[in-house]
């Protein structure tokens, strides 16, 4: 942890809460008390409609990888090549992360593939959420 030389985040009052539940091995999403749709990235209201309440929740850590560009010329730090993908959750929303522990190739990183999250421990406060296929 002590070496990491790539950008963190900063955590915000809004997003304090997922960065708290990364840290723990969690998924925290957000969602809207009336509908139950969830929404990402955290903010302190529902898009659209800013008069719901909202709730934090657990979210399954499950999806599909949606969409995918592999990077063959990373900046200083970042080993070569890698998959800036999103992924879209089981709950809905959908979360830009990285995919590990598979070959960062079209030949292994195929649309609509099963994904599940793991974390990232890079500092003492800030564990990455990133997703590796699931096994079968």
């Amino acid at each position: 942890m002590a070496d990491y030389r790539k950008p963190l985040p900063q955590p915000t009052p809004e997003t304090q809460e997922f960065w708290d539940g990364c840290k723990r091995g969690e998924l925290r999403l957000q969602r809207s008390k009336s509908t139950g749709e969830a929404y990402f990235p955290p903010r302190p209201f529902f898009p659209g409609d800013p008069d719901q309440e909202v709730e934090w929740f657990t979210a399954s850590g499950r999806g599909i990888l949606y969409s995918y560009v592999i990077n063959h010329r990373p900046p200083p730090a970042w080993d070569e090549p890698y998959a800036i993908a999103v992924v879209q959750l089981d709950e809905g929303p959908r979360m830009m992360t990285n995919i590990v522990d598979c070959n960062q190739t079209p030949e292994a990183l195929k649309l609509g593939m099963k994904v599940e999250v793991v974390f990232d421990p890079v500092t003492e406060e800030i564990s990455l959420p990133k997703f590796r296929p699931v096994e079968g």
